[in-house]
């Protein structure tokens, strides 16, 4: 069976609306640092990205979280897989993801995040699908909402294949 990926959003849609949530997050956070938390693996691109862009002085840190249970679907509980490298207390945190869908690890991850002791703990995400909804989970900043389809590119992967791609695209199969 092969597959092509067709262009959902393109390279140009997906700059523009980085530089606008950059462009957003400084203004809310003015006068302020941002620490930045990116999801692993596929928040890296956005995260990069969006710091560019953001005015306003920035730090970083990285963690990866695996979802397990006995299906094949998320349960929601985390394992962390790697930890923060530094203390959230009283830093103003911004959680980076790559996509929200059924909400419930991000839920369980916010949660956990929050007895960290920041100063104030938001999400931001390029990708949406609410239709996937399980947990609400609050999104502070969204990219695009977009229909319950399986996309890749910009951080997202098929197999460990397509996060490279410089634009979302919807993996399809002939």
């Amino acid at each position: 069976m092969a597959e092509y990926v067709r262009v959902m959003l393109s390279e140009e849609e997906v700059d523009a609306k980085i530089q606008a949530i950059g462009d957003q997050i400084s203004r809310d956070y003015a006068g302020k640092q941002v620490h930045l938390v990116c999801v692993l693996k596929g928040g890296s691109f956005f995260m990069c990205e969006l710091a560019k862009r953001i005015t306003i002085p920035v730090s970083l840190d990285f963690m990866s979280v695996s979802s397990y249970g006995s299906d094949t679907k998320s349960s929601g509980v985390v394992k962390i897989v790697k930890d923060l490298d530094e203390p959230l207390k009283d830093k103003n945190v911004i959680v980076i993801e790559d996509i929200v869908d059924s909400g419930r690890t991000l839920s369980y991850l916010l949660e956990m995040l929050k007895k960290r002791e920041p100063a104030s703990l938001a999400l931001c995400t390029l990708l949406d699908k609410p239709d996937r909804r399980v947990v609400d989970v609050n999104v502070d900043y969204t990219g695009f909402e977009i229909p319950d389809e399986f996309v890749v590119g910009y951080g997202l992967d098929y197999d460990q294949r397509y996060r490279n791609l410089p634009y979302i695209g919807v993996v399809e199969f002939n």
